[in-house]
């Protein structure tokens, strides 16, 4: 079974999240969205909440589950049985960037990341930004998964 951990490297309500997710399931089996801990910064949910929010947007998805981890991402990989990390980038700098730490992670681990670029890339938001777009009376719609 070919199952990879989608670390959650960029907003999980996001259109570019979600089609990350819908293209890597072409790929693997199984796809676990990954939450990890966050102890150095105070974030508008905690891991908890964020977690039930993501489960809530894939709940009819037996191929889709979330889980919170404390580990480097490389161990949990393991601890699950994933045998790939799935990354979702924006731009061909983060590609480049996402592909040097994949080579590194190859080498080290043994561990192959698959890397996909976000589509449609200008759909893509994260939620900071639709905060402060709401704030300002903004139409977030066209941003947002459709149900």
């Amino acid at each position: 079974m070919k199952t990879a951990l989608f670390p959650g490297s960029f907003d999980p309500f996001s259109i570019g999240h979600q089609n990350i997710v819908q293209r890597g399931l072409c790929i693997f089996d199984k796809i676990v969205i990954g939450i990890g801990r966050n102890t150095t910064k105070q974030s508008l949910y905690t891991e908890e909440e964020r977690k039930a929010q993501i489960e809530a947007i894939y709940q009819n998805n037996q191929r889709v589950s979330v889980a919170i981890y404390d580990t480097l991402t490389v161990d949990f990989t393991r601890e699950i049985g994933a045998n790939f990390i799935l990354r979702g980038v924006r731009t061909k700098q983060d590609f480049d960037y996402e592909q040097k730490i994949a080579e590194a992670n190859r080498i080290l681990t043994g561990i192959e990341t698959v890397v996909l670029f976000a589509e449609p890339e200008t759909k893509t938001i994260s939620s900071s930004l639709i905060r402060e777009l709401k704030a300002f009376g903004k139409d977030i719609s066209d941003y947002l998964p459709q149900p």
